[in-house]
């Protein structure tokens, strides 16, 4: 057992099973793939291809326009078919480069090994994990390299590795760490290099025992690396109740883990680095699960990134029935989707169908002051009291009471017994809290 653990949380049914004993299989190439030039970061990528244009698997399609952004490949070899909008999973409606696969999936000659990881620096080895396209995969699709660059007055000492999965449902990490453990200990001595740190510690819940001892054996082999059996408890991937479970160390509210000595980085992320620096490959596949009972076959499924849902899923054996709600993520943090055509992206972890009884959805009653949400708010925060704020409209309440410092982990409202959607409400209110500080900083600009 750990020797601290988080504030707060909660273990909801996990749902593991139907694809925790499934082993990783490639996907069939899909018919059409949209790569999306549109990161979460909000920052457009450039084309530098045409429609008509024929591509190879790992070719550069698309050039950062800022910091925030990463570049973008081709998933596989094929045709250029169209730039243009396309329905991502957030509902927005955003630009993707379409490619026709040719079903041979050649190789571009530019993704070659780096034969010279040795004699690399910092800041080069920053650069060509930058060049990768690689971003977090746990969901949130922040760029790696930024990550890794830090201020020159940050002292780091600690690199950790997520490996908790804490999501129910999603089993892709869990596999990862199975079938791929030497990947992510080798990903994590290049992220160490890249720092200049000494110590690497993964995390992953004691609800994964063979992943414990599969990443235990391959951490065996490299100084510095260490495992560490985590209480199973969500939202324990989450990097400060992560940062507090392995190492005891608090993130103070407004700060990041750079300012108690770590940078975090999810396993898938650290096998996509081993990918580029051992096999050439920038960031254009990963490990997608495909689950839910609306799921005829659950899989856990190599996926080019961009193949839509509906195709993943018709690998699947389809759906069984009418699914009542299409997923993309974990049922805590992930977006409800209308449509199975929106396309995977490099932080989509899972796919999840559900049926009607999965996806019951409960008319909201009045609060009743029980202050569950607040005992379950893993940041200390008083979602009833957000909630409150943020329906009334009253951002500088809202604000004050830290509603920015919420990690939209969805606890208070599977806590609450009344079923007042609270994590929505808070969210409402960082939206309008964001554009009321982005209007402020214009302002001051002028």
């Amino acid at each position: 057992m750990p020797k601290w653990s988080f504030r707060g949380g909660t273990h909801p049914p996990e749902n593991k099973s139907s694809t925790a004993g499934l082993p990783i299989v490639p996907a069939k190439l899909p018919s059409r793939i949209a790569v999306l030039i549109h990161a979460n970061s909000g920052c457009l990528q450039a084309p530098i291809v045409a429609k008509g244009d024929q591509v190879q698997k790992g070719q550069l399609l698309a050039n950062p326009g800022a910091k925030l952004a990463v570049p973008v490949h081709s998933p596989t070899s094929g045709k250029v078919v169209g730039i243009g909008p396309v329905r991502t999973a957030s509902g927005a409606l955003d630009q993707a480069i379409f490619i026709e696969p040719d079903g041979e999936d050649r190789l571009a000659e530019t993704c070659a090994p780096v034969t010279n990881l040795e004699s690399l620096s910092k800041e080069q080895i920053i650069g060509i994990i930058m060049d990768a396209g690689i971003v977090g995969m746990g969901g949130a699709e922040f760029p790696t390299h930024v990550k890794l660059t830090l201020p020159a007055n940050a002292k780091v000492d600690t690199l950790l590795i997520n490996g908790a999965e804490c999501e129910p449902y999603l089993t892709a990490d869990h596999r990862l760490m199975l079938e791929r453990s030497g990947d992510i200990v080798r990903g994590a001595q290049i992220l160490m290099k890249a720092l200049g740190v000494t110590r690497t510690v993964i995390g992953v819940e004691d609800n994964k025992p063979d992943a414990i001892e599969a990443m235990t054996k391959a951490a065996s082999k490299a100084p510095g690396v260490e495992v560490v059996s985590l209480r199973t408890r969500y939202p324990q991937g989450s990097e400060k109740q992560l940062i507090k479970s392995t190492l005891g160390r608090d993130v103070p509210p407004g700060c990041l883990p750079f300012h108690v000595g770590v940078v975090v980085n999810n396993a898938a992320t650290a096998v996509s680095v081993a990918d580029r620096f051992d096999r050439g490959l920038p960031l254009i596949e990963r490990v997608v699960t495909i689950t839910g009972s609306a799921i005829a076959h659950p899989a856990n499924l190599l996926v080019k990134i961009g193949t839509s849902a509906g195709e993943l899923i018709e690998q699947c054996g389809g759906f069984v029935g009418e699914p009542a709600k299409l997923i993309f993520g974990g049922p805590m943090m992930g977006m409800a989707v209308s449509s199975p055509d929106v396309p995977t992206s490099k932080g989509c972890s899972g796919i999840l169908a559900l049926s009607r009884a999965e996806a019951r959805v409960y008319e909201p009653m009045p609060c009743i002051r029980c202050g569950r949400c607040i005992e379950a708010c893993p940041m200390g925060l008083e979602p009833a009291v957000l909630h409150q704020w943020s329906d009334s409209g009253i951002w500088d309440q809202a604000e004050a009471c830290h509603a920015m410092d919420c990690i939209e982990c969805g606890v208070c409202s599977y806590e609450c017994p009344s079923r007042r959607n609270l994590v929505q409400s808070i969210k409402r209110a960082k939206f309008e809290i964001g554009v009321r500080r982005q209007a402020a900083k214009e302002r001051r600009a002028k």
